[in-house]
């Protein structure tokens, strides 16, 4: 199941947009394959370009990203989330990002950092200093809104379709029981018509047979079982034209609905 297939990914874009701008915190989502469904937003140049822009950095990086779950410290000191997208009790995706301190860096532990990634101290402590400081609560609180969010907004647009799917189906059988009740009404209207040349067939066999005398007698017989058909086809299709009536009625009330 994909995001892309049931959601309006243009709403879905602004709840990312809008909570980015209002957190200054990064973030991006991605579907269930790992690929982004979303544009990328506050991405960093300490993240994306030194850190991860370096061999060791990204194997780092990688390691985090398989393992790191709910809000949790990366390897080079900022403070990452990864929170599940969920659908049905089906995982759909993700949205990830964080790339923020939650107190004013040690530089030294930094420094450690670019020498052990390979990456040059001096451009790698200027990048630092422009990433965002937002308290440990403050980014709790901004990762678990937007997971929250995306969760519930996800989850609606997915009934929305299938409700509507449900609703298309509905109607289509209406349409189709009504077909069929039409068709039942026209097929008892041949069985009245069959049942009173019946009736027509018994009375006249009666009195043919009344007039043979004794060698009619077997000929009577067979009058008397035809009328008698003839009455119970009467009472099942008196019965049959009942529950079609309640048919009709309850494809009306459907059809309301």
């Amino acid at each position: 199941m994909r995001i892309e297939e049931f959601a309006d990914m243009n709403q879905f874009e602004e709840i990312m947009r809008n909570w980015a701008a209002a957190t200054g915190l990064a973030t991006v989502a991605v579907g269930a394959d790992g690929k982004y469904i979303s544009e990328c937003y506050n991405f960093t140049d300490f993240c994306i370009k030194l850190t991860r822009g370096s061999t060791e950095g990204c194997k780092r990086c990688v390691k985090c990203d398989q393992e790191g779950h709910g809000v949790y410290n990366c390897h080079a000191g900022l403070i990452d989330f990864g929170i599940d997208l969920e659908v049905a009790g089906e995982k759909v995706g993700s949205v990830i990002g964080g790339q923020v301190l939650p107190e004013e860096p040690d530089e030294e532990k930094f420094r450690k950092v670019a020498r052990e990634i390979g990456v040059n101290e001096d451009e790698y402590i200027r990048a630092l200093h422009k990433v965002n400081v937002r308290t440990k609560e403050a980014i709790h609180a901004s990762a678990n809104l937007l997971g929250q969010v995306l969760n519930n907004f996800i989850q609606a647009e997915y009934e929305r379709k299938h409700n509507s799917g449900l609703v298309t189906s509905l109607t289509e059988g209406v349409e189709r029981t009504n077909v069929l009740v039409e068709k039942i009404m026209s097929e008892t209207k041949e069985l009245k018509s069959i049942q009173g040349r019946q009736k027509i067939l018994a009375l006249n066999a009666s009195i043919e047979a009344a007039r043979a005398g004794d060698m009619g007698k077997g000929f009577a017989v067979v009058a008397v079982e035809v009328g008698q058909l003839s009455e119970k086809s009467s009472v099942a299709n008196s019965n049959i034209e009942e529950t079609v009536k309640e048919i009709v009625e309850v494809v009306k009330e459907m059809r309301k609905a």
